[in-house]
């Protein structure tokens, strides 16, 4: 009966986690970002910007890299618009461009194509590839599972 006591409150003697928690940001937080908004797109000179800009931040949750639209030709960005026909260059320039630089090596160093990519599960990215987690979690969540949707609804149909 103690036990339920302890889950559902807090000891009276104990501060609370949010007291513990600091005040100000940390200098990692508010490390001003690259004087571009998107890859190849200069910013106006001496201006310095905090964190992502609104529009890079639209595309990466739309699973497209920032700065990426479709062009309407049978060639997207220099790659072929079905993943699945992606080679291996194609795949890390894809990640190159959404901006995971240092990511995009792994999936050259694994040798990672098109099919490779549509193929991997979260576990694959998360784990296989080595890489921090953050930037895994945003790959597979914003990148790797919308590729693999848009590829099993255009070859459904």
């Amino acid at each position: 009966m103690s036990s339920l006591y302890l889950l559902s409150a807090p000891a009276p003697c104990l501060p609370s986690r949010a007291s513990q928690l600091p005040r100000r940001p940390s200098p990692r937080t508010l490390a001003p970002r690259a004087e571009t908004t998107s890859p190849g797109v200069p910013r106006a000179p001496g201006r310095v910007h905090w964190g992502w800009a609104r529009g890079d931040r639209r595309a990466l949750h739309r699973g497209k890299p920032p700065g990426a639209g479709h062009t309407g030709s049978s060639m997207e960005n220099g790659r072929p618009p079905d993943p699945a026909d992606w080679a291996v260059m194609d795949v890390v320039n894809y990640f190159r461009m959404a901006g995971f630089e240092e990511q995009a090596s792994a999936f050259q160093e694994q040798e990672i194509d098109g099919k490779s990519l549509l193929l991997m599960t979260r576990n694959d990215v998360l784990t296989g590839l080595q890489l921090k987690l953050g930037p895994a979690l945003k790959i597979y969540e914003y990148h790797v599972k919308p590729l693999q949707t848009k590829h099993l609804k255009h070859n459904s149909s």
